[in-house]
């Protein structure tokens, strides 16, 4: 994120994604957001020279029912929302967080 992103962070991806935000250790000094969906983690930090990764991205794999509703709460928060048929065997979609960071989410077809 670029310096002052990790509220907005925050906000997008616990609130809107719907990523269980937890404890940061204070140990590692700056500034940031972590999160966790099942074993995965996202850690979110504030970097001078940020530039987003607009190619680069993780992929968040959930249940249907899920990923459609993620979808509608992207939509409603005015996040973009890509679907892709590209990948044979999955429903996709990609879009980007407040800071343009790439995210693809996905559901076995």
């Amino acid at each position: 994120m670029p310096p002052g992103g990790i509220d907005q962070a925050a906000r997008f991806y616990g609130e809107v994604v719907g990523l269980e935000r937890i404890e940061r250790p204070e140990t590692l000094g700056g500034v940031g957001a972590w999160f966790r969906s099942g074993a995965q983690e996202l850690h979110v930090s504030e970097h001078e020279g940020f530039v987003p990764a607009v190619k680069a991205h993780p992929a968040f794999e959930l249940p249907a029912a899920e990923l459609d509703a993620l979808a509608a709460r992207l939509v409603g928060a005015r996040a973009e929302v890509h679907w892709d048929g590209r990948l044979p065997g999955a429903r996709r979609f990609y879009s980007f967080d407040p800071a343009g960071n790439r995210l693809e989410f996905l559901t076995p077809a």
